[in-house]
């Protein structure tokens, strides 16, 4: 059983200290993932707050489909799709990227990512376009396999598949521009 739904599971039987540690656990890399959709760190904060105080309040049912993390990413993706819904923004999951200050974003990045590399790769996905970003973040910096991220993104294993290679591709491109080799794509 996964370390997450474990946590869960122990919140649900009275020990608020579970839900403490699934926040402790998932919160910078939710904030990350939802910063993808909404292209605001302040908001994508507002809506982790939000996926967390759903598990608090409402408290659904996990069920062993997919991962913890898979169960929880869907749920953050949905309240971000809501939002962007409510706010008039939504056309298929292309938002507008708008100019937010960097320094909040690097900052976030940098204590959860701890390495380099992965700033830099999370840096060229920001240049790619929003799915492509999205798979690869999921895949790659969330640790995800592709039926999970199927199941985040409601898209069919051969759609994620097919997502993926296109977007390693145009990540490939991205960062050989700034003259670097990533030889896990």
């Amino acid at each position: 059983m996964e370390h997450g739904a474990k946590q869960y599971r122990r919140y649900l039987a009275g020990d608020d200290d579970g839900i403490v540690e699934l926040i402790k656990e998932y919160k910078d890399g939710l904030i990350l993932f939802l910063n993808r959709y909404v292209s605001n760190i302040y908001v994508a904060e507002e809506l982790a707050e939000e996926t967390f105080f759903g598990l608090i309040t409402k408290r659904p049912k996990f069920r062993e489909k997919y991962a913890f993390k898979t169960w929880l990413y869907t749920i953050g993706r949905n309240i971000a799709i809501n939002h962007l819904r409510q706010a008039g923004r939504f056309t298929d999951i292309s938002v507008e990227t708008e100019n937010f200050p960097m320094q909040a974003i690097c900052s976030l990045e940098q204590a959860y990512m701890q390495k380099e590399e992965k700033i830099l790769i999370h840096r060229a996905l920001d240049k790619l376009p929003k799915d492509y970003a999205t798979v690869l973040y999921l895949k790659f910096l969330e640790d995800m396999k592709n039926e999970e991220i199927a199941g985040v993104l409601k898209k069919s294993r051969r759609q994620v598949e097919n997502l993926l290679y296109q977007a390693k591709r145009a990540l490939k491109e991205e960062l050989s521009k700034e003259g670097f080799e990533y030889e896990k794509l």
